[in-house]
């Protein structure tokens, strides 16, 4: 009952937390870690000790796994130097440093304290312990102020692969304990890890995928995939391989193969439940790592070392794993561009640069590694108790001044609005191909009110996309928003009448169940069409298409050209009629409705003129469209 009762409050807790840092604004584990710390001294509050085999094990491989499955492969390999520079350079940089200052701080000083000074090979082992940045930590924060992509595709990657390099170098630095390993040895070791940690990942994600492609039920297909990062880490780590790089590997071609091997129910099954794990246990994790701070300076409290040298210490390696991240970034970043050439999605700003030197946020994988220390090292609380200060100090100084810092740059996050632009051109694209299938697949036998009701279906689909441009919402309400409202009070209507049957006991449960479950499918899809609404506008939205992807009609045509009716399209004016959005013809300056207008006066212009290229009569919006080649530019 005790673990019970600690469980569930715990889950409160970490509930609570995170919905008051939504209502206040802030990062949740900013405010966890801060609220762990406060709670460690309450006098009913427990001890708390997370152990490594817990958190390498039980925590690390659910928390890597559920963020490889949302990275993109392509983003990934496109960004592989970047992040091979900060995954593996980075953390040997930083381990490396941080282990010299250690062994000078408290090699000197403890000497003057009359103590036994640190060992070298103890040293190393803790900058091993604060040189990777966390997975957690770098994808809740920057993603929460609104990076670039490239930059949070970047720190993701970077923190999904550091752990193990550190782990390597953890490992091969408590051995030297006991011999003394050479470079080559050092070098070999973490080649065999990292290489058997990707061979494994590659063979766990061909086995599971060719399971998963049989099951068609969505709670077996979930199950499975909540097995599939602990069965990644325990096979890499009964070879001795890397079970970080196994589960990362794992997660990645999983995720990318998804749309192949499972079923829509199956994914979306997944997503949602990996989403509350996800939740759960990195806030968990946070308000962990503070609610660790009571007992650990307990422990220390019982040092032979003098309190100045614990302060310098303590000091000097905060100091050491701030600072060696930029020595490193902005060098590496700027000379691998001149040895190598510029990489393949082009040169990183020094805006950006200065971003990710600042983003180096530890979090538990610092805090369970440090208690993989041998008992017997040397001053071991003060390598346990400045494990805590760098990740909690990290967390707490980077992590709060970290949105200071993109607005000071003034780096553009993710735009919705241009967001909404591509998703519209792709749907409109995937349309297309549907309907040439429908064409080829259709027989005489079909009825024509069914072919119809096809062709509507994916044309409304695409058209919701393109509504969600142009002015502001406020100013009218589109033909979507207008079906969505209208659908929505008849879904009430359809599940109250369903309601009332089951309190009537008329119908079985089972069929009302499966009846109710229509309607939430429904109004989940109007759920996330709301939800999904651009916020806001961009100053000038446009979209550049990537080389060699525009066509000719785009590249010919101009991109400004003076209307003939300024007031609104010329048809409708004419007749009447109302429109949802204006497009202008770039040809002869024809203003007309868009396709979800009732008139279609933009189409019926191309029609009948045959005039390719159009722009948007939207005000701030800067995008056009081939009719010919059904092209965005």
């Amino acid at each position: 009952m005790d673990i019970a009762i600690e469980v569930v409050a715990l889950v409160a807790v970490v509930a609570a937390g995170a919905a008051l840092a939504r209502r206040l604004g802030i990062s949740a584990p900013l405010l966890l870690i801060v609220v762990g710390i406060a709670a460690s001294y309450l006098p009913f509050v427990p001890r708390v000790q997370l152990s490594p085999e817990v958190v390498l094990v039980g925590f690390l491989p659910p928390l890597l796994y559920s963020a490889a499955i949302k990275t993109s492969l392509v983003d990934f390999s496109k960004h592989r130097r970047s992040i091979g520079l900060l995954s593996v350079g980075l953390v040997a940089f930083t381990a490396t440093g941080v282990g010299l200052i250690a062994y000078w701080l408290l090699g000197s000083l403890a000497e003057q304290d009359g103590q036994q000074p640190l060992p070298l090979w103890a040293a190393f082992a803790l900058g091993a312990v604060v040189a990777p940045p966390d997975a957690v930590a770098a994808t809740a924060i920057a993603k929460k102020v609104g990076l670039p992509r490239r930059v949070v595709t970047i720190l993701e990657g970077e923190s999904l692969l550091n752990d193990a390099t550190a782990l390597v170098f953890l490992r091969t630095a408590i051995a030297a304990a006991a011999t003394a390993p050479t470079f080559l040895d050092v070098g070999l070791d973490f080649l065999l890890a990292a290489g058997g940690g990707v061979v494994i990942g590659l063979i766990v994600a061909i086995a599971l995928a060719k399971i998963r492609r049989q099951f068609t039920d969505p709670v077996l297909d979930t199950t499975l995939s909540l097995t599939a990062p602990f069965i990644a880490y325990i096979a890499a780590e009964e070879v001795h391989a890397s079970g970080v790089l196994s589960v990362v590997v794992t997660g990645l071609v999983l995720g990318h193969k998804a749309p192949i091997i499972q079923s829509a129910a199956s994914r979306m099954s997944e997503r949602t439940n990996w989403r509350t794990f996800q939740f759960l246990l990195e806030n968990a994790v946070f308000l962990l790592i503070g609610l660790q701070t009571r007992w650990i300076l307990d422990d220390l409290s019982r040092s032979p070392l003098s309190a100045r040298t614990i302060t310098l210490a303590t000091v000097g390696v905060f100091l050491a794993v701030i600072l060696l991240r930029p020595l490193w970034v902005f060098p590496t970043t700027y000379l691998s561009r001149m040895i190598l050439g510029r990489s393949r999605p082009g040169p990183l700003s020094w805006r950006s640069v200065a971003v990710v030197s600042w983003a180096g946020m530890r979090g538990v994988v610092t805090l369970a590694a440090v208690f993989v220390l041998p008992q017997n090292t040397p001053h071991r609380e003060v390598l346990v108790f400045i494990a805590l200060a760098v990740t909690a100090g990290t967390l707490l100084l980077q992590g709060s001044t970290l949105p200071w810092l993109v607005r000071r740059m003034r780096l553009p996050g993710p735009d919705p609005a241009e967001d909404a632009l591509q998703e519209a051109a792709v749907l409109q694209a995937a349309h297309k191909a549907a309907e040439e299938v429908l064409d080829r697949i259709v027989s005489p036998t079909d009825p024509p009110e069914v072919i119809n009701l096809l062709r509507q279906r994916g044309e409304a689909r695409a058209l919701a996309a393109w509504e969600r441009l142009g002015r502001p919402e406020s100013e009218y309400e589109t033909p979507s928003e207008a079906y969505r409202r209208l659908r929505m009070e008849m879904l009430q209507a359809e599940r109250a009448h369903i309601l009332k049957v089951r309190d009537d006991g008329l119908v079985a449960d089972e069929v009302l169940q499966r009846a109710q479950i229509q309607l939430d499918i429904e109004e989940s899809i109007l759920d996330r069409a709301e939800a999904d609404d651009v916020g806001g506008q961009s100053d000038s939205l446009r979209v550049s298409p990537p080389p060699g992807a525009e066509c000719e009609h785009l590249a010919e045509a101009p991109c400004v050209l003076t209307p003939t009716t300024p007031e609104g399209c010329e048809e409708c004016l004419a007749t009447g009629s109302t429109w949802v959005h204006l497009r202008l013809c770039l040809q002869c300056g024809h203003v007309g409705c868009c396709d979800s207008s009732p008139e279609r006066h933009a189409t019926k212009h191309f029609e009948s003129e045959g005039h390719p290229v159009m722009r948007s009569f939207e005000p701030g919006e800067e995008w056009r469209w081939c009719f010919v080649d059904e092209k965005l530019g």
